[in-house]
C-alpha cells in the first residue's frame, strides 16, 4: 500500500484556504480533476443524448461512462445504476413506486439509526398505502441496532437500513440483516451515503437489493445514485412522462440528466482509484485497494483523536459501536454544541454541530433535535488537521 496524504491534499484547491475540514460527512471537498471534468463537459459540444450529432454522442458517452464508474465503485451492474438530483429525491420516487405494489396489512421496517432520507420517504409511502411501519430500535449506550429478526414476518415487504450512521458512524451488520430480510421474502434498501466514502463497497456481498449513495460525499459533485439489479428495476413502473424512455434504468430518471455532474462523478471515482499509487489491475481492483488504504488512514487518525479526547475533562464521545466509520459525535460539559461549533469555526476548523437529519437517532441518544458536535474524517485529513482540532478542544476545556 502506498498512500501519500500530502500528495493527495495538493490536488484539492479548497484546502489552500487553510481550513481544517472535519465536515466530510456533510459533503467532501473536491479535487481539481473533478472541477475540470465538470467545466470540460459544460464547455464542450453537448446536447440531449443521441447518436447523430457530436453533442448527442458526447452526452451519451458521459452517461454510460458514469454508470460504468459507479458500477466499478459499488460492484454492481452498470445497467442498474440510476442517477437523480439527490439520494433523498431518488428514495422518495422509489418509495412511491414500491408502495404501489403494497397492500393494507403489509409491513415495512425502518430504523432509529438512519438519516431521515431513509426513513421518512418509506413512512409516508406506507401511510398512504395503509401499510404498517415497524421500528428497529438501537441501544442508546452503544448506538448499536437491535436484532431485526423479531420484527420480520411473511407480510414484511421492505427493510430500510443504513450502511453507516452519518451521525455516530455505527456500521450495522448489513449482510446478517440482509440474510434475515431475504429469508422473510422482503427487499433490503441500504443507505450507503456515509459508508461509501470510507470503505471498499461490494453491494452484492452486503446483500442490498437497493443501494443509494451521493457522489458529493466521495469527492464528486452534487447528485444522487441508486443502484439495483436491472432485473429488479424491470419489475417496477414509476410515474413518468409519456415520451420518455421505458427502458431500465432510464425510466427512473426524470427529465434530462445533469451531464456535467455525471462527468464529475466519473472523474471523482477515477481519482479515488488512484489514491493507493501502488494499486494495480482494472479500475474495480484499484478502487478496492485504494478504499482499503483510505480506511486504514482514517482509522489511524480516528484512534488518535479518540485517545486524546478520552483524557479531556467533560468531553464525551457518543460514537461507541464496535464497527464504525471515522465519525465521532462529541458533547462537552458546560458548552452547548452550537457554542463549540462556533469556537472551532473561529479557529478555522470546520466541525459542525447538529442532528444532521438523523433526527430519530439524535433523540434516541438523548440529544434531542439539537444533536452534538460531529467530527468527521476524510481521505485528505492529515496529522496537522488533527493537531489543530485537538489543541483547540484542549484549550476549550482548559486541559
Amino acid at each position: 500500500m502506498s498512500y501519500d496524504v500530502a500528495a493527495i491534499r495538493s490536488r484539492f484547491p479548497a484546502l489552500r484556504a487553510g481550513i481544517a475540514h472535519f465536515d466530510g460527512p456533510g459533503g467532501s471537498q473536491v479535487p481539481d480533476v473533478v472541477a475540470g471534468a465538470v467545466a470540460g463537459a459544460l464547455t464542450s459540444p453537448l446536447a440531449n443524448r443521441g447518436t447523430i450529432t457530436v453533442g448527442e454522442r458526447a452526452a451519451d458517452a458521459i452517461v454510460h461512462g458514469a454508470r460504468a464508474a459507479i458500477g466499478d465503485l459499488l460492484g454492481t451492474d452498470p445497467r442498474g445504476v440510476v442517477f437523480g438530483r439527490s439520494m433523498t429525491a431518488l428514495t422518495f420516487d422509489l418509495a412511491r413506486t414500491l408502495a404501489a405494489t403494497w397492500a393494507p396489512g403489509d409491513e415495512i421496517v425502518v430504523t432509529r439509526l438512519d438519516h431521515d432520507a431513509n426513513i421518512r420517504p418509506w413512512v409516508l409511502a406506507a401511510e398512504a398505502a395503509g401499510v404498517t411501519v415497524r421500528w428497529l430500535d438501537l441501544d442508546p449506550d452503544t448506538a448499536e441496532l437491535d436484532d431485526v429478526a423479531p420484527l420480520l414476518s411473511d407480510r414484511t415487504r421492505l427493510v430500510a437500513v443504513t450502511g453507516a450512521s452519518n451521525l455516530v458512524g455505527t456500521r450495522p451488520d448489513v449482510p446478517a440483516i440482509a440474510a434475515a430480510v431475504h429469508a422473510a421474502g422482503a427487499l433490503l434498501m441500504v443507505d450507503g451515503v456515509h459508508l461509501t466514502a470510507h470503505e471498499p463497497i461490494d453491494v452484492r456481498a452486503l446483500g442490498a437489493d437497493l443501494y443509494a449513495c451521493s457522489p458529493y460525499k466521495f469527492l464528486g459533485p452534487h447528485c444522487g445514485v441508486l443502484a439495483a439489479d436491472p432485473a429488479l428495476l424491470e419489475t417496477l413502473h414509476p410515474a413518468k412522462l409519456l415520451p420518455s424512455s421505458d427502458a431500465v434504468p432510464e425510466r427512473f430518471e426524470l427529465g434530462t440528466l445533469p451531464y456535467e455532474l455525471l462527468a464529475g462523478t466519473t472523474a471523482a471515482i477515477e481519482f479515488l482509484a488512484g489514491l493507493d499509487t501502488g494499486a494495480r489491475g482494472d479500475r474495480r481492483a484499484r478502487l478496492q485497494a485504494s478504499m482499503t488504504a483510505v480506511a486504514a488512514h482514517e482509522l489511524a487518525l480516528r484512534e488518535r483523536i479518540e485517545a486524546h479526547l478520552a483524557g479531556l475533562p467533560g468531553v464525551t464521545v457518543r460514537s461507541r459501536a464496535a464497527c464504525r466509520t471515522p465519525t465521532l459525535l462529541v458533547t462537552v460539559d458546560g458548552h452547548p454544541p452550537e457554542q463549540v461549533y462556533r469556537y472551532l469555526a473561529e479557529r478555522r476548523i470546520a466541525a459542525p454541530a447538529s442532528s444532521f437529519y438523523a433526527l430519530e437517532c439524535s433523540r434516541r441518544l438523548g440529544l434531542g433535535d439539537t444533536g452534538a458536535l460531529r467530527i468527521g474524517l476524510a481521505c485528505y485529513t492529515d496529522d496537522s488537521d488533527v493537531d489543530r482540532l485537538l489543541d483547540a478542544l484542549s484549550g476549550l476545556v482548559g486541559a
